[in-house]
């Protein structure tokens, strides 16, 4: 980031790699923050619900934060300035990770370390053979692959449409901290109201109702509002936080679900944004052109509720309760396994 913003001659190519750079970097420290908190949840099961409350509250208010001085800061000092105001959590986060305190292993068997893979990989294909571990993690997969986004659309029409709001970045930036808002709301509400209901209850009512708020941005597009004069700020503010609240709220029973089974990787994303770009290619939406804006939003809303067809293979079960069977315990030497974190939780049942 500090490349970004003090070099003012970089090539498109530099830039690029710098951006991936720091999201492999982010990427890497989100993954090692995960691990953290699903072996705690592995030594107390119970408090899943708890610990992955506090890391989204925690999340939340940094981007309730960033997203409110984002825009004054990109104003004041121009979008390289903020590049380089960005280096500053990354180094907090590197201050943090120094302090961490870690027993260092002293004589490791690297020679053996393929051999240790490849027991890791076996004993991860056994674990994902079992019912209780891939039907989630199919469910998961869907239903964020099916969880279109069409952010670049919507950004220039709030920006750039003749038609529409012509809102400047400032007020975007607002609409962005209000959504922060909104995923702080979710966290509080799960954490106080549907921690304790089973998964599949808690993500019949969330997923229907995630499609359904994404309807707010045709009122917005159709300018319905208008005719009733409500402004548009006023309904885009509430698009934002009732979105993000009830996405928060879809997302809460998805991540304790997933710290109990440990699935090897969420793919499903990297499919959404690929589906979305290609929507929003086919319906021809542009920065200048929005005509055909209002179906990718009929389409994103409904595909959101597809889900719910497949809500069968998430267990009906007590967040609390541990999902894996214990028989799977006697079918793998976990002991001699270092790298093998699908399979951990047995450990602590059979124990």
């Amino acid at each position: 980031m500090l490349s970004l913003s003090l070099n003012h001659k970089l090539q498109l190519a530099s830039a690029l790699l710098c951006l991936t750079g720091a999201s492999a970097a982010q990427a890497v420290a989100d993954v090692t923050i995960d691990a953290c908190v699903t072996e705690n949840i592995i030594s107390h099961p119970s408090l899943a619900s708890d610990m992955q409350s506090l890391c989204g509250v925690s999340s939340s208010v940094g981007q309730l934060i960033g997203f409110t001085i984002g825009g004054f800061f990109v104003h004041l000092i121009g979008s390289k300035g903020v590049f380089g105001i960005l280096s500053i959590p990354a180094a907090l986060v590197i201050l943090i990770g120094m302090m961490r305190h870690e027993p260092f292993i002293h004589d490791v068997a690297y020679r053996q370390v393929s051999q240790k893979f490849l027991a890791a990989c076996k004993a991860m294909w056994m674990a994902l053979k079992c019912e209780n571990v891939w039907r989630p993690c199919l469910y998961m997969y869907i239903s964020l692959a099916l969880s279109l986004h069409i952010h670049e659309g919507m950004f220039y029409w709030y920006t750039d449409a003749k038609g529409g709001p012509l809102f400047s970045k400032e007020i975007v930036g607002t609409i962005s901290s209000v959504g922060a808002v909104g995923y702080l709301l979710g966290v509080l509400l799960y954490q106080n109201a549907f921690r304790n209901h089973p998964f599949r209850f808690v993500l019949f009512w969330s997923q229907l109702l995630y499609g359904a708020s994404r309807l707010l941005d045709l009122i917005l597009v159709s300018r319905v509002n208008l005719q009733f004069g409500i402004p548009d700020y006023v309904v885009a503010v509430s698009d934002a936080t009732i979105s993000h609240m009830i996405g928060r709220l879809r997302w809460m029973p998805l991540i304790v679900l997933s710290s109990k089974l440990c699935p090897s990787g969420i793919e499903g994303t990297f499919f959404a944004l690929l589906m979305s770009s290609l929507l929003l290619h086919t319906l021809n939406v542009t920065r200048t052109q929005f005509d055909s804006l209002w179906i990718a939003i009929v389409i994103r809303s409904f595909s959101r509720d597809l889900p719910i067809g497949i809500l069968f293979l998430v267990p009906n079960s007590d967040p609390s309760a541990n999902i894996l069977p214990t028989e799977m315990a006697k079918d793998l030497d976990i002991q001699k396994l270092e790298m093998a974190p699908l399979v951990t939780n047995v450990d602590h049942v059979d124990s």
